[in-house]
């Protein structure tokens, strides 16, 4: 990766760090969908990333969520673990097309195939997230709801992101 493709992704971190501290943090659709952009970070980042700087990006991303949304880890740990499942997935994807080298994007995959890499690590990520916020399993149902419409929201926010990005 050259110096400017490295600038390039850690100012689209950064902006998508800023996006949800400052913005979306706060954003929820009827006490259900919660808007988690920071991910695309990590989940956009090029496919031939070393595994060691995906985990420290993935881990260094979701502290940072986590110390201004005060949950303890929660973040961090959802947020890494997207990151180690990320490369199994990109060489999954890869397998399948019988390609060597993918670029990671909506204009250079397709919306369909796009949508097949993002939607199982944001449903991850999501599950994640929200099963070790739940406290009870009377609410498993609730919680399910939550990642469910929390995936749709998220999905369609960095959908439009990708869409509106000059990469």
């Amino acid at each position: 990766m050259s110096l400017r493709e490295a600038i390039q992704y850690s100012l689209m971190i950064l902006l998508y760090m800023i996006l949800q501290i400052l913005f979306l943090r706060n954003v929820v659709l009827f006490n259900y969908a919660f808007c988690f952009v920071y991910i695309g970070g990590v989940l956009l980042l090029p496919a031939d990333t070393d595994r060691l700087y995906l985990l420290l990006i993935g881990f260094a991303t979701g502290f940072t969520v986590d110390v201004f949304s005060n949950t303890f880890g929660m973040h961090a740990f959802a947020t890494v673990l997207i990151a180690y499942l990320k490369p199994y997935l990109v060489n999954y994807q890869m397998e399948a097309k019988g390609t060597e080298r993918m670029e990671l994007g909506i204009r250079s995959q397709g919306l369909g195939s796009f949508l097949a890499y993002i939607v199982p690590l944001i449903f991850i990520h999501h599950a994640v997230l929200f099963l070790m916020e739940m406290n009870s399993f009377g609410m498993i149902l609730y919680t399910f709801i939550r990642i469910c419409a929390s995936v749709v929201l998220s999905t369609i926010v960095l959908i439009l992101l990708e869409l509106f990005s000059k990469r």
